[in-house]
């Protein structure tokens, strides 16, 4: 008979003393199960002791946590988190250097248990902690466990970072902006900033004044990768917390400053490999200066701007020299009027006679009309040539330059996802972006004449334009998708990718579907099917026992702390984790909590998810929901939550826990997985039947022979 649920069998260790094992019955207050534990070692005051797990993060046993104690669980009977931070709030006061270091370090440790860290606080801990910092002139070891231990306790959210004082403040400061400093101090003051930056504008303007760019600069050229991602971190945290005007000065002062042909050489081709943070980071950098260009893609263009106006003009003039314009002409206004309708005409335009028009649609607003300009401005040649050359085609057939760019700028806005919030967990960022200024306009340039060309590849006319643009995007996209390095490979790339590349793409697809869709292939794959699911069910569980690294989220920030979870080999038991930055693959033995799949009922994904409820906003952001899942195990009372790294883990998460539960893999990964699977078998398959039409229904067998005279007569063959 299985034991009732509210007992789980545990045991409990002390130093020097023969460990016990008992029975912890779950509805027995706390209190006494401490007594029985002292009683048994003969321990008077049983109030100042408390259970504590023996692996992992060491959290101390309450009331509230006492749910989680599995069967098979090993705790510690250790000091009471009232006495032991009463110990170390002592300790952090002594004069003896070494004491009050020791104090500092454990300190650091403990502060990461919500029970103790409440109860340092509530003795007025964090003062002393300020006091060590804004008085002391230490800049090694002591300081550093004194920054790791104010950074846990304010983890917990029970004070606000609006509270710190200037002089704390300005020490921190100090640390990012002296030189001889300990690389670990400098990280945890950059990290200490990055927390305060969101949390009021006060403190970002306080930061932004006191940490230069110049200075974030400085830190990011330094060979520590640590020190080097929270200067980024920091320089990040600046850049979202800004206005849009501050965000724009900012991005134009990094550029004077070449930040990004420095990412692009130190650190995108760095010897290292890039992090998931670093690759984070990065994305957000994009996203944030591809968005400066926001304003202008949703901003119609103003008739009556003489600025605008001017900037139209030009586009005119660059293309042609205009006899109304050439001196001494004497054309009344009516001609020059005409003149110019009929440039602007041959430049594309739709409305020739008042271009202005066209450029009412935004997006992409006058974002269109900055491209055209740049393009006019910075390529004349190229231009001069999109333009003339057409000007010159026959009727219908010449591509409109204007019309074109403008449609083209809108598709680039919706590729490179301009206007759009950044995404939390994203880190796909394109490697050639950081190693260009003007990174769009420099696309556009490109991307323009990718449109004449595949124009004439197609032989259009005016009534095939969207044909064209649409596979101007499928040659864009398909080109992205292959993380080009530098604009120059995209160019070579782009432009090798003809029309009549993309005619063969399409076609090998549209036959590849066409071949499967036979009903004699159909009842193959049908067959095909349970052996191939098999595979990859076998395959995610591998994956499992791999495991992965998550990364724990919290509503205000992206969180440093990581841990990991595998399956076992046996497939019996989910073992987990907190782990350091840095470890790859964790052994089995070095994760302390367990869950049996047999306790498993069910998993929940996206909005379901508990912890998706709990950090629920009006801006939540979409991209955590689509990578949220939990476990929930036991008699439905406890759920592990996961949110994965990518979406392809995700995927293999997903469905590896529901081979586990028994039920059907649902994911999108797993239908890709099964149609590349089928398709590469029904190839092999069909080998022999290659350049022979398959028919939709077998043929007829033949009537039987009306006599068996052609039977050979082996009676006969050895004579």
């Amino acid at each position: 008979m299985p034991p009732p649920k509210d007992v789980v069998k545990i045991a409990i260790q002390m130093v020097g003393a023969i460990p016990q094992l008992i029975e912890l019955q779950q509805t027995k207050p706390l209190a006494s199960v401490l007594k029985d534990v002292c009683d048994a070692w003969s321990l008077p005051n049983a109030e100042r002791y408390a259970l504590q797990y023996v692996d992992g993060r060491q959290t101390y046993i309450t009331e509230s946590n006492r749910g989680e104690i599995k069967n098979g669980s090993i705790l510690r009977l250790t000091t009471s988190p009232d006495q032991e931070a009463e110990r170390l709030y002592s300790g952090i006061q002594s004069n003896n250097a070494d004491v009050k270091t020791d104090s500092l370090k454990k300190l650091a440790s403990l502060s990461q248990d919500v029970t103790f860290a409440q109860e340092f606080i509530n003795r007025n801990g964090l003062k002393q902690i300020f006091y060590i910092v804004e008085e002391g002139n230490d800049t090694g070891e002591m300081l550093a466990h004194t920054l790791k231990a104010f950074m846990e306790l304010m983890e917990h959210d029970f004070v606000s970072w609006e509270t710190l004082s200037a002089a704390f403040i300005k020490k921190i400061v100090s640390y990012v902006n002296m030189n001889a400093v300990d690389a670990s101090v400098q990280q945890l003051s950059l990290s200490i900033l990055e927390n305060m930056v969101p949390t009021s504008c006060l403190l970002f303007e306080l930061v932004k004044k006191e940490v230069t760019l110049d200075r974030l600069l400085t830190h990011l050229q330094v060979t520590n990768a640590q020190l080097q991602l929270k200067a980024m971190a920091l320089l990040i945290a600046l850049l979202l917390a800004a206005t849009d005007a501050e965000r724009r000065d900012m991005m134009d002062y990094l550029r004077e400053k070449n930040i990004r042909q420095f990412i692009h050489k130190n650190i995108i081709h760095s010897s290292e490999p890039l992090g998931d943070e670093m690759a984070h980071y990065l994305y957000v950098l994009q996203s944030v200066s591809l968005n400066l260009c926001e304003r202008r893609m949703r901003t119609s263009m103003d008739p009556y701007s003489q600025e605008q106006r001017e900037l139209l003009q030009s586009l005119r003039q660059t293309a042609f020299e205009s006899e109304s314009e050439a001196p001494g002409s004497n054309f009344s206004t009516e001609r020059r009027r005409s003149l110019c309708a009929k440039e602007f005409r041959k430049l594309g335009f739709m409305n020739n006679s008042n271009p202005a028009e066209d450029l009412r649609r935004a997006p992409p607003g006058l974002l269109a009309l900055d491209n055209m300009v740049y393009f006019s401005r910075h390529t004349p040649n190229a231009y001069s040539r999109f333009v003339l050359e057409n000007s010159s085609r026959e009727d219908k057939h010449e591509c409109p330059f204007a019309r074109s760019s403008i449609q083209l700028t809108l598709i680039l806005c919706e590729i490179l996802h301009v206007g759009e919030p950044c995404s939390e967990t994203a880190q796909a960022f394109y490697p050639m972006f950081f190693g260009q200024d003007h990174f769009f306009e420099e696309l556009f340039c490109i991307c323009i004449q990718l449109v004449n060309k595949t124009w004439k590849e197609m032989r259009a006319t005016q009534e095939d334009f969207d044909k064209v643009l649409q596979v101007v995007r499928e040659q864009i996209t398909r080109t992205l998708s292959l993380k080009p390095t530098s604009l120059e490979l995209f160019k070579t790339r782009v432009n090798a990718l003809n029309y009549s590349e993309i005619l063969k793409l399409r076609q090998t697809e549209r036959l590849h579907q066409e071949e499967t869709l036979a009903v004699p292939v159909l009842e193959l794959r049908e067959r095909l099917k349970p052996e191939l699911l098999e595979l990859i069910r076998q395959q995610r569980l591998l994956h499992l026992c791999e495991g992965t690294l998550f990364r724990k989220i919290s509503s205000r920030r992206r969180q440093d702390k990581l841990w990991y979870c595998r399956l076992s080999p046996n497939h019996k038991v989910l073992h987990y984790g907190d782990v350091e930055e840095g470890v790859d693959s964790p052994p089995i033995e070095s994760l302390p909590d367990k869950i049996p799949v047999a306790d498993m009922k069910m998993l929940l994904m996206g909005k379901e998810c508990p912890h998706t409820k709990e950090k629920s906003s009006g801006k939540q952001n979409k991209d955590v929901l689509e990578l949220a899942f939990s476990i929930v195990y036991d008699v439905e009372e406890y759920c592990l939550n996961f949110i994965a790294p990518t979406r392809y883990e995700f995927c293999l998460w997903t469905d590896g826990l529901n081979v586990l539960l028994g039920k059907e893999m649902t994911s999108e990964r797993m239908q890709t997985d099964l149609d590349v699977l089928l398709s590469m078998e029904l190839k092999l398959r069909l080998l022999d039947l290659e350049n022979i039409s398959i028919p939709d229904t077998p043929p007829p067998v033949p009537k039987p022979p009306s006599n068996l005279n052609f039977c050979y007569d082996f009676s006969h063959a050895e004579q």
